[in-house]
């Protein structure tokens, strides 16, 4: 795949070396300074970091305004932008914002619905979702065009990312289609939900690879690390299209409390280790919410430090 931007995402994926990126989630203030201060406890050991759009539905500091900080202080962001909260109008106003801002990467995504929120009687807009999005910022950046048909006297120049879930179900064969919607839509790059299920991703990742849509996206496998047992049943049991198996839940149980964020971390380098290896996997996304301090650790363990230079 050739480079098409500036991103520097792009340049080492397209160099065959294995990315790393991780997420932070602005805070719900106007505090910026926090923003600076998680982005410097994983800016040696990433890529590229990306900035949420108002997750789970819950307000927080804009993902634009974070991503410029990020820009700022001489760091890839990649701006995730969801359709909930947006028309085609603002979305495509935002898009040349950033790119304003010389922000090269963008991940589409639908959003969760605002029920899950703290504004749950919020109106939501859904005008797009996540791939009429992806056709729009490539629409923008390979055409030079808006929706409207404006021809654009200056485009955005983004690596296009989107989020795919092979745990969704109904099934991976349906799942890999999904992919594939997405890599037609023009997705460049692919962030996985968290990967618990090896045996299952591994499945949807075979058949991605014998459709040969891995040879047209970069697929960067999710990692979320486990802080407690608690949180493994919580992943299990109440949140939608998580996939737990229950040998990993024995596994934290097996160990004492005050060792299972330990075990969490260990389990998760495992994990790294062994998805590095697959056919079709070219980097990861380290989801490590609100434990940032972690990621270089994972990132070490995993043996994807120091990074490359693009």
């Amino acid at each position: 795949m050739s480079v098409k931007t500036p991103s520097t995402l792009e340049k080492i994926l397209a160099s065959g070396q294995q990315a790393v990126t991780s997420e932070i989630g602005p805070p719900r203030s106007t505090d910026g300074a926090e923003i600076e201060h998680k982005a410097n406890l994983i800016k040696d050991y990433v890529d590229a970091i990306n900035v949420t759009d108002n997750q789970t539905s819950v307000v927080r500091l804009c993902s634009l305004a974070a991503c410029i900080r990020l820009k700022q202080m001489g760091l890839e962001p990649v701006m995730q932008m969801t359709t909930r909260d947006r028309n085609r109008i603002a979305i495509q106003s935002d898009i040349l914002g950033a790119a304003s801002f010389g922000i090269n990467n963008i991940l589409c995504l639908t959003g969760d619905h605002q029920i899950f929120g703290d504004h749950a009687a919020s109106a939501n807009v859904f005008d797009l979702d996540s791939v009429q999005l992806l056709e729009t910022v490539r629409l923008m950046r390979d055409e030079g065009k808006l929706m409207s048909g404006f021809d654009l006297p200056s485009r955005p120049n983004m690596f296009v990312g989107a989020a795919e879930n092979p745990f969704a179900g109904p099934n991976v064969l349906v799942r890999a289609m999904r992919l594939a919607k997405k890599i037609k839509a023009g997705a460049e790059f692919i962030q996985t939900q968290c990967i618990y299920n090896i045996p299952k991703f591994k499945e949807w990742l075979k058949i991605a690879v014998d459709k040969g849509l891995t040879q047209k996206v970069h697929i960067l496998a999710g990692i979320t690390p486990f802080k407690s047992l608690g949180m493994a049943r919580y992943m299990k049991s109440r949140v939608p299209g998580m996939d737990v198996p229950d040998n990993l839940i024995e596994r934290l149980k097996g160990v004492p409390k005050e060792k299972q964020a330990e075990e969490g971390i260990r389990l998760a380098i495992e994990m790294m280790q062994e998805l590095k290896g697959l056919n079709g996997v070219k980097g990861f996304h380290i989801m490590a919410i609100e434990w940032e301090e972690k990621v270089p650790e994972l990132v070490k363990g995993a043996g994807l430090y120091p990074r490359p230079t693009a």
